[in-house]
């Protein structure tokens, strides 16, 4: 799965970091940074209702390659600068996290079938 198939599924919006063509590897739902931080999977889609720099800065650390915030929450400017500075993909979408990793699931597996 794609970045740009990722926001299609989620009915996202880019709002920093850039466009990205990158595949997803693993997908990580928590508003808890320092777990995210234990996280031992490459290429990883960094799913949270954490609407701070520290998402994107933590996304960075663990090499993900996109954020998505959750429940259409209002992103912080220092936020959106990050993302650009660091090139990390920053998406806003309407739905629940948990609502997200339903409709990303289902979009894997169709994807998977053909």
């Amino acid at each position: 799965m794609k970045i740009s198939d990722v926001i299609k599924t989620l009915d996202g919006k880019l709002v920093a970091g850039g466009e990205s063509d990158a595949t997803v590897g693993a997908i990580v739902a928590n508003d808890l940074m320092s777990d995210v931080l234990l996280c031992d999977a490459d290429d990883v889609l960094l799913l949270t209702s954490l609407a701070s720099d520290q998402a994107v800065r933590t996304a960075n650390i663990v090499g993900a390659v996109a954020v998505v915030v959750h429940n259409a929450k209002p992103l912080p400017a220092t936020m959106c600068q990050v993302a650009d500075t660091l090139g990390i993909p920053l998406i806003s979408s309407p739905y629940s996290k948990y609502d997200s990793c339903v409709k990303l699931y289902l979009a894997q597996e169709a994807e998977k079938r053909g």
